[in-house]
């Protein structure tokens, strides 16, 4: 099993707040968006999940909404919190579909692929 060791601060430089724990979230399932060389999505976005951004990741392939209960995953639903992939976050918000983030929960790994202001101006924090 892949272990977190070290400490990964948010966006903000500050400490990484939980993202979810219902749903439960995160890369290791842990509630925050902590990630690792492992984590090839780097699971760093903390957002809340909108309808229309649900059915563009649908769109894109991966099923958010659906329940996978083999793998303890109940579905998403408008509102949840979700660690979402940079890359697919993104990608959205290219589409004019993002949903919006919360800075605080949200890893500093996210600024690889995503400018800071713009996670700041879709940011509910």
């Amino acid at each position: 099993m892949v272990e977190l060791v070290f400490e990964q601060p948010n966006v903000l430089g500050t400490e990484l707040e939980t993202c979810s724990q219902s749903p439960m979230t995160g890369f290791f399932r842990d509630g925050s968006c902590h990630t690792c060389l492992e984590d090839s999505g780097s699971h760093t976005v903390c957002a809340r999940m909108t309808d229309e951004f649900l059915q563009f990741s649908l769109s894109k392939g991966n099923d958010l909404i659906t329940p996978n209960p083999e793998i303890g995953f109940l579905g998403l639903k408008a509102g949840d919190r979700w660690c979402l992939c940079a890359a697919r976050w993104l990608e959205a918000h290219e589409a004019g579909v993002a949903p919006p983030v919360f800075l605080n929960a949200t890893n500093m790994a996210a600024l690889e692929m995503v400018e800071l202001a713009t996670l700041k101006h879709m940011a509910l924090d």
